[in-house]
């Protein structure tokens, strides 16, 4: 079988990205990059699918306005999307990738998206992070 979690850790590093934690049994790394707004962003190789997810805010599971917008921001998004946790408390941003086919420059796409994505919309994220009904 392919080693996956070694070949997306030497993207990763290729990349310029630091890796502050990994669990090559479990098949998870966590990187970080600041100057991308990369803060503790999780990849898990899970059999053949690369999951990419990083915690961006918590939320209050009752801002349906915000939800609706949420959706209204992932129509523009390249790669990924904005989503929620089981209760809805958490705003997250997903991307999963096909390992088998992985190459460079999909997974900087995918990372890229995230950048893109937190800089495009960082007013409204953070008016979601300061409204005391959010919180």
């Amino acid at each position: 079988m392919f080693n996956y979690f070694a070949k997306v850790k030497d993207y990763l590093l290729e990349m310029g990205h630091d890796i502050v934690n990994e669990d090559a049994a479990e098949g998870i790394m966590i990187i970080t990059n600041q100057s991308k707004g990369l803060m503790n962003t999780i990849l898990d190789c899970e059999g053949e699918i690369l999951i990419i997810e990083q915690h961006i805010m918590d939320m209050s599971p009752d801002n349906s306005s915000a939800f609706r917008r949420l959706l209204q921001i992932n129509r523009e998004v390249v790669h990924g999307a904005f989503v929620l946790n089981e209760d809805a408390t958490m705003l997250l941003f997903r991307d999963t990738l096909q390992l088998s086919n992985l190459d460079h420059n999909e997974l900087e796409g995918s990372l890229n998206a995230l950048t893109v994505a937190l800089i495009e919309n960082t007013d409204e994220l953070l008016g979601w992070a300061t409204d005391k009904t959010l919180a």
